[in-house]
């Protein structure tokens, strides 16, 4: 399944190419994005304690629970021992969002964030991906594609996520390469496709918010092909039919609307469901985690 991180790495692998610096490994930024994750969930709780204490502080106290405070300061049970030590986290806490186990403590017992990961890297397995980026509008939040290219083909995971994170954003036939100044109105998807089904002739034979389609069909001896991922249709409020026909004509097909389905039997068509949840990361999470490792890493990385 797709992660937070591995948006963060397509972002990374992005911004590096743009700015012509190198990008940090998979395995690092997997490992820095839980212990940002975590610093943050820290900084949240020492902020919240913090709050309840001044509003103690504030608040009119009784009499009697006043001579009872009084009567506590410099034992074992002082309400300040219930304080978060500083750069501490509960034997509990964990990543907001990330897949990734997290460490008991926010500090890496002395090492450079640089050097996590290091023998013990992950063994992933192949898989077959798609990366979106969208860039979104500051004023109303609508998202409008600018880019999205992916393979059915097993990639090894950090390889696909490198190579199709570029393909999409700098080489997607609809669209103009991205430029670095369009990074911060940014947002990176990664799909990780799974659950493939055996090819069907029914074209409404699949699940609306569940499947991904890929089809293809034969329209004047031309094989036409095109996908959609599982969360298109839903976004774009179509129902199979509209999708399909949508898809359709994505592919190329120039024919009447009322003719897709004698064209779909004509031409043998063919579909492949699959699945996929889409995970998203937008610049302003990007930029906070790149701030917070050259903070770390003492600049490191560029």
């Amino acid at each position: 399944m797709a992660t937070p991180a591995h948006c963060i790495f397509c972002f990374e692998t992005l911004a590096a190419t743009l700015e012509k610096r190198k990008a940090l490994p998979l395995a690092q930024v997997e490992d820095s994005w839980t212990e940002y994750q975590l610093s943050l969930r820290n900084e949240d709780v020492e902020s919240e304690a913090g709050a309840e204490i001044e509003n103690d502080d504030e608040a009119p106290k009784p009499a009697a629970i006043s001579r009872l405070l009084n009567h506590s300061v410099g034992s074992a049970g002082s309400s300040s021992s219930s304080l978060p030590s500083s750069g501490k986290s509960s034997n509990t806490a964990s990543g907001r969002e990330s897949g990734v186990a997290t460490p008991a403590s926010s500090k890496s017992s002395g090492s450079s964030i640089f050097s996590l990961g290091k023998g013990k890297k992950e063994k992933y397995t192949e898989v077959p991906l798609f990366i979106t980026w969208n860039t979104v509008s500051a004023r109303s939040g609508h998202k409008s594609l600018r880019g999205c290219i992916g393979t059915f083909e097993p990639m090894e995971i950090e390889s696909g996520l490198r190579s199709y994170a570029l393909t999409s954003a700098l080489e997607d036939p609809r669209f103009p390469p991205i430029p670095v100044s369009l990074l911060p109105s940014l947002s990176a998807h990664v799909t990780l496709l799974t659950n493939f089904s055996s090819p069907s002739h029914d074209p409404l034979g699949w699940t609306l918010g569940l499947h991904g389609i890929r089809i293809n069909f034969y329209e004047r001896s031309r094989r036409l092909s095109s996908t959609y991922l599982p969360d298109v249709a839903p976004e774009q409020g179509w129902s199979k039919e509209e999708a399909v026909v949508s898809l359709m004509r994505k592919a190329g097909w120039k024919g009447r609307e009322e003719d897709w389905k004698a064209t779909w039997d004509k031409g043998r068509g063919e579909l492949v469901t699959y699945e996929g949840k889409v995970v998203g990361v937008g610049y302003a999470e990007y930029k906070g985690w790149r701030e917070w490792i050259e903070k770390s890493g003492e600049g490191r990385g560029r």
